[in-house]
């Protein structure tokens, strides 16, 4: 059995980069810090000649890193059960709040499981509002007042082009959250992030630090409006941009069961058929521009052939025997022909750099596909459009339950088009998206409709969009089981006094309901007012491979605040503890059991003897079903 206490920290990417190079050479960390010269000594002592080297630097860019690489304690995610949609059954998640913030407190349970991240950021034109990454709380009344934050109190502000670090601006916001993006994506996973001309090369240049020159796919076109503005002073600017980048690369060209694929019907192209087993074909020559060595080949029927003049082989000597024999060459025209089968052929084709809007949409069909929804055109600027999302959805090759992450989520286009696709080709695909409640001005169209903040969009949007698909397709086989719910999470502040001497309890001073803070109810370990799911949410974050969709279930049979998350995680939060308890939770045979010190009474002796009573009944447990059985017993 292990023992041992819950961390406050749930995400420490310093730490865990110093674990990594001490499984790699451990002889190069002495006293928990990396000897340098030991290090270079180990990768074969490279000396770097003077100190200049190619890469794009500004100011702030070390601090951006390190934002990244911290800590978050203190923060977490609220369940919003009265904002959320089907939240038994879904597996689709909207969270509220700085994505800085929520990509952190993500790093445990969703690292490298993101199949796909879109992402439409601000394109810093002079006139985006851009996150400062300042958590303090001084003048934030008067910043919310004056509509410099949002609700919750992150900061948001306009990135003028007359500002001084207009583009250290921008980057220091992008840099640690294209980091904390990395590490979310899966092997096979794929980033895809919108951009316009003003920051373009330099996205190009920290995605190619951050992910990986070698990993960089491309950077698609596509033509954003069908019309010309008559008012620009030089080119009529009807673009935008798409930098594709993987996980790794790799992983699509060793692979031959992945790739990037445009989908095609190609059905057209291959109606002859044999009725022999192997399918629809269509008739190709057996010569090419170049392939084989030129060599001259004797059928069993006599017929003796050459590629034409200026032509070589398309196969081997070998291979067209083997077609031969298995009658898959066609001898009715002047020369004979190889029947290519549909079955055989790579799905779709490799896709265009240049997208038309015709195919994926322009900026205008965004707006439509929002006021489909919510009944207004003008209460979200640009959104994307779905059908340009679904296309790059469809490059990547579909797995069961992919999950498809947007942390500039805007309007939520990205959850509508998810959910459109997975009707259209009975998917599972999952969606999760975040977005920092911006506040809306009073001047604004979406305010006047209702909109206080640009998440009430997102989420309604969702939860109309969801029922007009299922109303446009009531009639078809499995609708019921289109997941078109969500569970709303919101960035908030632990529930948990990790450290009683300095967490502090969360009290509202105004109708705007500010986050003011005052030294209250030490002796406890939870904060006033935060309910025993918020607790194991909170829980649940720290833990791998848990998803925040991960069934929670009270366990009654055991006691009134006792909880079992994922089918095997106890979450034991009685205010007391007994014999019978700990007998009922061996039971269950779960592969972790979490308690409270505090329900221990401060009683040592009692607190050893329940964690060994815990040992011997799991076990009696493990020897009455023959089974191998490990488990970890931790506390808050």
């Amino acid at each position: 059995m292990e023992i041992k206490k819950i961390e406050a920290e749930i995400s420490n990417g310093i730490n865990e980069n110093l674990q990594k190079i001490k499984e790699l050479f451990p002889q190069v960390i002495k006293d928990g810090e990396v000897d340098f010269d030991q290090l270079k000594l180990m990768l074969g002592d490279f000396v770097e000649v003077g100190k200049e080297k190619y890469e794009l630097t500004w100011p702030g860019k070390t601090l951006a890193k390190s934002k990244a690489l911290g800590g978050i304690g203190g923060r977490t995610l609220k369940f919003v059960e009265e904002e959320s949609k089907n939240p038994d059954t879904t597996q689709n998640i909207y969270i509220e709040g700085d994505n800085l913030e929520v990509l952190k407190l993500l790093q445990q349970c969703y690292y490298g499981k993101i199949k796909m991240i879109y992402i439409d950021p601000p394109y810093n034109t002079g006139n985006d509002f851009i996150f400062k990454d300042d958590f303090s709380m001084g003048q934030k009344e008067n910043e919310i007042a004056e509509g410099d934050r949002t609700e919750d109190g992150e900061r948001l502000v306009k990135n003028e082009k007359s500002n001084g670090r207009y583009h250290s601006n921008w980057l220091n916001m992008m840099y640690p959250r294209l980091m904390l993006a990395k590490n979310l994506l899966s092997d096979d996973g794929v980033i895809f992030i919108s951009i316009d001309d003003n920051e373009v090369s330099n996205l190009r240049a920290i995605c190619d630090e951050i992910f990986g020159e070698d990993n960089f796919f491309a950077t698609l076109i596509r033509r954003s409006m069908h019309t010309v503005r008559n008012s620009s002073k030089d080119f009529n600017r009807n673009s935008d941009f798409i930098l594709v980048y993987a996980k790794s690369k790799s992983f699509y060209s060793e692979n031959k069961d992945n790739f990037i694929r445009a989908k095609v019907d190609k059905s057209d192209n291959y109606k002859l058929n044999d009725n022999d087993g192997k399918g629809f074909y269509k008739l190709d020559p057996i010569y090419a521009r170049n392939y084989a060595k030129p060599y001259k080949f004797t059928f069993k029927n006599g017929f003796t052939w050459e590629a034409p003049q200026g032509s070589y082989p398309r196969y081997s000597q070998e291979t067209l025997r083997y077609m031969e024999d298995n009658n898959e060459l066609d001898f009715n025209g002047k020369e004979p022909r190889a029947k290519r089968y549909l079955n055989q052929v790579q799905i779709g084709q490799p896709p265009d750099t240049f997208m038309r809007g015709e195919d994926v949409g322009f900026n205008s069909d965004g707006t439509k596909d929002l006021a489909q929804c919510v009944r207004h055109d003008k209460i979200f600027s640009q959104p994307k459009p779905t059908k340009l999302i679904k296309y790059l959805i469809n490059l990547l090759p579909y797995k069961e339950n992919d999950i498809i992450l947007d942390f500039f989520s805007g309007s939520a286009s990205t959850a509508h088009a998810v959910m459109e696709l997975n009707i259209e080709e009975d998917s599972s695909r999952t969606f999760i998206m975040v977005q920092i409640p911006e506040i809306t001005s009073e001047d604004d169209e979406a305010y006047k409709a209702g909109y206080k903040n640009i998440c009430e969009i997102g989420k309604e949007r969702i939860r109309r969009a969801g029922e007009k698909i299922k109303e446009e397709n009531k009639d078809k086989e499995g609708i019921e089981n289109l997941d078109i719910g969500f569970k709303v999470f919101r960035l908030d502040d632990t529930n948990i006094m990790w450290n009683k001497s300095e967490i502090k309890t969360k009290k509202a001073v105004n109708e705007k309901q500010v986050a003011m803070y005052e030294v209250k109810n030490l002796e406890n370990d939870f904060v006033d007012g935060a309910s025993d799911i918020d607790i194991v949410y909170e829980i649940l974050l720290r833990h791998h491979n848990i998803p925040l969709t991960a069934n929670i279930e009270k366990l009654d049979t055991i006691g009134d605040r006792t909880y079992v998350l994922q089918g095997s995680i106890i979450v034991c939060l009685e205010d007391t503890i007994d014999e019978q308890m700990i007998d009922k939770i061996a039971e269950l045979e779960p592969v972790k059991v979490i308690f409270r010190d505090s329900s221990f009474g401060g009683n040592i002796s009692f607190k050893i003897n329940t964690i060994k009573r815990l040992d011997v009944q799991l076990k009696r447990v493990k020897h009455i079903k023959k089974h191998e059985l490990t488990h970890v017993v931790e506390f808050i």
